[in-house]
């Protein structure tokens, strides 16, 4: 059975499955949908991706525009820190952000809505992604505001990232805020 944790930005979901383990090894359950909608993640996801990165890498603040694009997060090898920024310009806490540690011990998941930004930041030597959307990649939809916008502040917890060329160059959120879909 699994259990929803604490959270401060609206529709983002801390998932705390339960791992069962003995001196063999372990079992958690990473998704069931009628458990996870009783847990708010009512949603149809339609691919699954996962990733592979070295300690240092910083991936994000990444999101599609249309239709959106929702996420459940996990990281199956290693230990990342998974952010959600709130791009919802309605929202009460627009601009806002948070952040979890996911690893492969405790088996916690990110539930990162449709209308935030993610990303995430390489903690272990290496860690293995995983993630579900609810839409396919589009690349024509895909956007992202810049990791370091000191607007957002979001405290990575690493001093020199590793950014791909796209995460060096994105946009501040100022720079972008007119043209959100939500």
């Amino acid at each position: 059975m699994a259990t929803r944790g604490e959270t401060k930005l609206d529709g983002v979901v801390l998932v705390e499955p339960q791992v069962h383990g003995d001196e063999r090894g372990f079992m958690v359950e990473t998704y069931a949908k009628g458990e996870w909608a009783e847990l708010g993640i009512d949603v149809d996801f339609v691919q699954h991706n996962h990733s592979r990165s070295k300690k240092g890498t910083l991936r994000g603040i990444h999101f599609q525009t249309s239709p959106g694009q929702a996420k459940l997060v996990r990281a199956a090898r290693g230990s990342i820190l998974d952010v959600a920024v709130d791009l919802r310009k309605g929202s009460p806490t627009y601009g806002q952000w948070e952040a979890h540690v996911l690893d492969d011990e405790k088996h916690h998941q990110l539930f990162v809505p449709v209308g935030f930004g993610h990303g995430f930041a390489v903690l272990s030597e290496v860690a293995d992604v995983t993630y579900q959307v609810s839409s396919l990649y589009d690349p024509a939809t895909e956007a992202g505001i810049a990791w370091d916008d000191p607007d957002v502040g979001v405290d990575w917890q690493v001093d020199e990232p590793l950014l791909s060329g796209r995460d060096q160059t994105a946009p501040r959120l100022s720079e972008i805020s007119d043209s959100l879909p939500w």
